[in-house]
């Protein structure tokens, strides 16, 4: 199993790492595109279900504890890790709780990882564009200092890069109407009228917005880079999976 672990400066009981594509017994199209079998950690894109229950064990060997596995809908819900049921409609997850813990799935939506300097809570999101729009990491930063989290870092996990991410102008709009500094996330491509967007950018943007200054990563694609899973490039594919934990 390969994991690509945050370089940033959380505290030493804080745990987080993200998977990658290799290590698990999943088979195309959801090995690891290098004639391996692939960690495919989402249960709901039509994979073996025995083989992702097999992956999601080998992951389990790593953790405290299972982790809190919603569905996300590219929503803006946040729930807590330690007393979620399994399943639960969600995009944010928090916990002040030792051993539980936080993660969200990905295939180029920004999955972002947080927790407070003191390492009293942590949190995940899963922002993919819409998500972001709507506000889930102002949320998940909200949902964690209710829980008494003092100053807060985050940790940009592996999405889709700026020169990949095409969209059209009613997402450059519905950023720019929130905050006309976002248009600065957007390149133009005349040929087709449409946009390069800078995920990574815009994420800075909303965490900044919330008070959230100490920013890492951020510097990976997931469609250039086949150690990851990605939609964009290959539609039917698995999902990564990005997680922490209070130790």
């Amino acid at each position: 199993m390969q994991l690509l672990m945050p370089d940033w400066p959380a505290p030493p009981n804080v745990g987080a790492f993200a998977t990658m594509r290799a290590g698990g017994f999943s088979l195309a199209p959801y090995d690891d595109g290098a004639g391996g079998a692939g960690l495919n950690l989402g249960n709901h894109v039509g994979d073996d279900p025995l083989l992702v229950a097999a992956n999601r064990s080998l992951l389990a060997r790593l953790l405290p504890q299972e982790p809190a596995w919603l569905t996300q809908v590219h929503g803006t819900t946040v729930c807590d890790a330690a007393t979620v049921a399994a399943g639960a409609e969600g995009d944010g997850c928090v916990s002040d709780q030792p051993g539980a813990v936080c993660v969200m799935m990905t295939a180029d939506c920004l999955p972002v990882l947080l927790c407070d300097q003191a390492g009293s809570v942590v949190g995940a999101a899963h922002a993919g564009w819409r998500g972001l729009a709507a506000g889930v990491l102002e949320q998940t930063v909200a949902s964690m200092r209710a829980r008494g989290a003092g100053r807060i870092m985050a940790w940009l996990g592996p999405a889709i890069g700026a020169r990949q991410f095409e969209v059209g102008a009613e997402v450059r709009d519905t950023f720019a109407q929130h905050d006309p500094a976002a248009l600065q996330a957007f390149t133009a491509r005349e040929q087709s009228g449409k946009f390069l967007a800078d995920i990574y950018h815009l994420g800075r943007l909303r965490l900044r917005s919330a008070g959230v200054d100490d920013i890492s990563g951020g510097g990976l694609c997931t469609v250039s880079d086949e150690r990851f899973y990605s939609y964009r490039r290959d539609k039917t594919t698995g999902r990564i999976a990005s997680l922490i934990w209070l130790k």
